[in-house]
Order: C-alpha cells, then structure tokens, then sequence
C-alpha cells in the first residue's frame, strides 16, 4: 500500500503527507470516462491548541477535481477529510490541506495551471474545456488577480505616451505607457479629462514634477492635462499620426477633385484606380520602367500617373507637394523646413488648410515630435496586441476582466523579453504564484 501511495503522489505531484491514496479506478459518469483516485486526508495535529490527543469523528467526502494531460479523461480524487475531536480543548475540526482550499472542489494546481493558460492568446471557454472545469470557474481564477498596473504614487518615469482605445461596450479607453520601458502605467475605464485628471493627481507634485516629455496624438485637450499636471513636460506629438492626417486631408481633397469629372474621362481614372500611389513618397515611386495600364489604354511609369492625375487641378497639386515636402522634412527632422511649410501661402485644399491650422496651434509640440526620438509606436503596438487579445474572447463586457488579461499577457511577454529565453515551468510558476495568492 506505502509503494501504490508513493507512485500515486509521484505522477500527482503531491508532496502532502498527510494525504494517503489507497486505490484507483476508471469510472464512466455521464457517460464519459473519469480516472478516479481515493485518497484520506488525515489530521495530524488540533489546529487550535496542537494537541495531538485527538478522537476519530467521521469522514467528509468531496471530489476534487486535478490537472491531468489528457483532457478526454478528467482526474478526480476523492478525498475523505477526517473529522476529529480534540481530547483536551474539546473542539471539533476537519482536516485540512494546500491541495485544496476551504469549501473549494478545484485544486490548486489546476489554478495555477489554468492562470498559466490566462498568459496566452487563447478563450476562456477554450481553457475550461481543455481543464474540465466551468467558464465560471476560469473567470473566478481571473478574478483572483489584481488589476492594478501602477502602484507607487510617489515617482513617476520621465518619458510618458498617451493615447486611447476601443475596448468594453466600444467605448475609448485611456492608456498610459512607459516612453523608454514600454511598460503599461494605467488604463482607465475613460479618455476624459476629469477622470485623467482624477488619477494623476494621486501622484505627489514631486513626482509629477519628474515627468519630461509626454508624447500623444493630436487629440484637443491633451496638451491642456499635460499643461497643468506635469510643469516640467514637454509636449512631443507622435509623427505617425502627423503623417497620417496629411495622407488623410489629401485624400479626402482628392476625392472632392474626382467627383467633379464624368466618370468615363481619363482625368476621374487618373485620380480613382492609382490612389495609393499619390499617397506614397514620392521618391519612391518608380521613374524609368513604364507599364500598361488597362484604365487609360497607355504605358506609363508610377511618377506619370501621379503626375498626369496632379495636371487635372492647381489645388491639387499644391496640396500634394505640401504633404510630400511635410513628411521629407519629418523624415529628415529638417526643422526649419517644417516652420517653412506651416506658413505657407499657397491654396491648398480645406481639410489641408486645417491640418495645417491644427499644426500652428501645437507648434511646440509638432517641433518637438520631430526633433525627439520618442514616439507612440510602442503604445500602437500594445493597443494592437490589446486589439487582439479582444478578438480572441470576442469582445469583453466586463473592464476588471479586460484589464487583468491584459495585465498576464503583457507581464509575461515582458519577463521573456527581459531574460532573453523561454521561462523554465519552475520560473513560470513562481511568477503565477506571485498573482494568485
């Protein structure tokens, strides 16, 4: 029996010794298969005054339910608690172990094995079907975990990104990151202003008085927080976003132009079937090897296309040569030819005039964006991986479950990143057993 009891605890990985298997056995329950193992859990000691006079009492029977490698074939070990009755202080008490949490039927190995399967890009629904347990349950492991991002109140880095993005009920929510780290700071459940205010104000003003830069999209009243919570932060506007208004204004502008020829002329197939060519760099494009196009019955390089299409309207190629000048200078943070460009005089059209109208009104910033080397990349890339993980759950419609999602895959990523190999399950473990305790 001692030898059964030690190969039982060896392939279980159990190290209790107050726990003694007897026997197993497959059972057919519900019409499938389940691997059962009896085991008694016995009570060494009095919890209360550790006398170890104690009296049998009867047993408590529950089914506990364990990891196994085989998900068609679930594990379950029947435990029989013992009841006893201590002869001195006269208390009764019920054996207990760390297999198994108090008024519990899931171990805690499957706890920590199914927070494991919470690090990855995977459904709640795909982990409780490979663990054998409920939905409910895997959400219950989620929930044991914090939420919290940022915990110390008293410094903060001196690079910040801002930005937003759509998550529960497709509502926008705030995100901060790292600008160096790339670390997740804060994600709150709304991009307004009070609340963004409401949480940044939790910090000391020493330690908003750290912050340099902050670097953010074009968004309207983000310069406005940065302005009064950080005293000593620049504003750094992202370059991306930069560039993607002007391919956007030129865009809209140029459909405008094209809408205003017969449909069957050659200037309205100029402007329509090439459209991704007026929004690559110029220089880009190709000049020497010309190719038939079956729109305009003719052979023609990329360069002719766009120039040809540009021919049809003034305005239009003004506006063209604003945003090919605009995005060479931020490729080549040629400053001064920035500062040209924003005073220009030339007619362009309306959605360019007020891109560049919106450039004047964050001069510092737009400067700064292109002369700094931070920019919101990083944060794209964790709203992209954001994106993703809410995809895999189709959609979350609760915040506290998003947030401690995004919290697993992101530390995890980071801790493999940091150690530069795949974590051992040993290490693996000890970083599990640091969120659910």
């Amino acid at each position: 029996m001692s030898s059964l009891n030690d190969y039982i605890k060896f392939a279980l990985d159990i190290e209790d010794q107050n726990i003694i298997f007897s026997d197993y056995s497959n059972e057919n329950i519900s019409g499938k298969i389940y691997k059962i193992y009896l085991a008694e859990l016995i009570r060494s000691a009095c919890p209360f005054c550790r006398s170890t006079n104690l009296k049998h009492n009867g047993h408590y029977v529950s089914n506990v339910r364990f990891i196994t490698a085989n998900a068609s074939k679930p594990v379950t070990i029947r435990l029989r608690k013992q009841r006893v009755l201590c002869n001195d202080c006269l208390k009764r008490s019920m054996a207990q172990s760390n297999l198994i949490n108090k008024s519990c039927y899931i171990s805690n190995t499957s706890k920590r094995k199914i927070l494991s399967a919470l690090t990855e890009d995977r459904s709640m629904t795909s982990i409780a079907r490979e663990h054998n347990v409920s939905v409910n349950t895997v959400q219950g492991v989620l929930e044991s975990c914090s939420s919290k991002f940022y915990d110390d109140f008293d410094r903060l880095p001196e690079h910040l990104a801002f930005d937003e993005f759509k998550g529960v009920g497709k509502k926008l929510h705030f995100i901060c990151l790292y600008g160096d780290t790339h670390k997740v700071i804060q994600i709150l459940r709304t991009r307004f202003k009070p609340d963004i205010l409401r949480y940044f104000y939790k910090f000391t003003p020493k330690a908003r008085s750290m912050v340099r830069t902050v670097t953010m999209d074009l968004n309207c009243y983000y310069p406005l927080i940065v302005r009064e919570l950080f005293p000593n932060a620049q504003i750094v506007i992202d370059r991306f976003h930069m560039v993607q208004m002007l391919t956007r204004s030129f865009n809209i502008f140029r459909v405008q132009i094209m809408k205003q020829f017969n449909k069957r002329s050659r200037e309205y197939k100029l402007l329509k079937s090439p459209w991704k060519l007026y929004l690559m760099k110029h220089g880009n494009l190709n000049k020497t090897t010309p190719y038939y196009n079956w729109h305009f019955k003719d052979c023609l390089t990329q360069e002719h296309v766009v120039l040809d299409g540009l021919d049809c309207d003034q305005t239009l190629e003004n506006t063209y040569w604003i945003m090919q000048d605009f995005m060479a200078a931020i490729q080549n943070k040629d400053e001064k030819k920035v500062i040209h460009l924003l005073h220009s005089k030339q007619a362009v059209g309306k959605q360019m005039h007020q891109t560049l109208l919106t450039f004047k009104r964050n001069y510092s910033g737009v400067i700064n964006g292109i002369a700094s080397t931070y920019s919101n990349g990083c944060l794209e890339g964790i709203n992209r991986k954001i994106k993703q993980i809410e995809r895999t759950a189709y959609g979350y419609r609760n915040f506290k479950h998003l947030l401690i999602r995004i919290r697993l895959e992101e530390n995890i990523i980071k801790e493999k990143s940091q150690k530069r190999y795949w974590l051992t399950p040993f290490s693996l473990y000890k970083l599990l057993k640091m969120y659910y305790c």
